[in-house]
């Protein structure tokens, strides 16, 4: 099954679990599932409990719910990812 399917597939339960790895957070919010990390460390997305750095990361589905009706949050999160990829394109265009 490809990442397609998986994620239609997903999008398609009529009941979500309670919790949620980064990639089906991704998929709830509308993010690609390597934005994820970029909102947790912007502080605008936060896991559950304390994981450690190299671990899982769940998210509440009842915050992300909450997320995904903010209009405000949505922009804030999308500028965030927009300046990430602005800075990283310049320093990488510097010598």
């Amino acid at each position: 099954m490809n990442i397609t399917a998986q994620q239609t597939e997903f999008l398609s339960w009529k009941i979500v679990p309670a919790r949620l790895d980064a990639t089906h957070a991704a998929w709830f919010l509308g993010f690609d599932p390597h934005e994820i990390p970029k909102l947790v460390t912007a502080g605008l997305l936060k896991p559950l409990g304390h994981p450690a750095r190299n671990s899982t990361k769940y998210f509440a589905t009842e915050t992300l719910e909450q997320l995904r009706r903010d209009e405000k949050w949505l922009a804030r999160a999308s500028d965030a990812i927009a300046n990430y990829w602005r800075e990283r394109n310049d320093r990488k265009g510097k010598p």
